[in-house]
């Protein structure tokens, strides 16, 4: 095994580990998810899988860093609805979060049915 196969290996570990913890609490858990999605991107790009493969976790990536950002910068100033004087509105900024979430998670399902497959079908040769 090389070097970037290892570290490929490592990082899609730690990152589907830190979505995973972050999921917990998808509020306070986005500063886990966030970095954990873009370390399986990183994965990806360095184990050399398919270009469509790595667009996919970069457009994850990008969705839940778009939906993130939003998120805090809806914080930051004073939040919506309620007394906030911010239309409920604003929170469809936030809605990429969750899309990238929902692709990341899918994304890894993916990812270990077809390992288990690839095995599978070694095993029986």
């Amino acid at each position: 095994m090389n070097t970037r196969t290892l570290w490929s290996r490592i990082l899609v570990t730690v990152g589907g580990i830190a979505m995973m913890l972050g999921t917990i609490d998808p509020l306070e858990g986005s500063l886990l998810i966030l970095p954990g999605s873009g370390l399986v991107a990183l994965a990806m790009y360095l184990g050399g899988k398919a270009r469509r493969t790595i667009l996919y976790w970069v457009w994850a990536f990008l969705l839940i860093a778009v939906g993130v950002g939003a998120m805090f910068a809806l914080s930051a100033i004073g939040g919506i609805g309620g007394r906030s004087g911010h239309s409920m509105w604003w929170v469809i900024l936030i809605l990429p979060y969750p899309a990238g979430w929902l692709m990341a998670l899918a994304g890894g399902v993916a990812g270990l049915v077809r390992n288990f497959k690839a095995k599978g079908q070694a095993a029986h040769c």
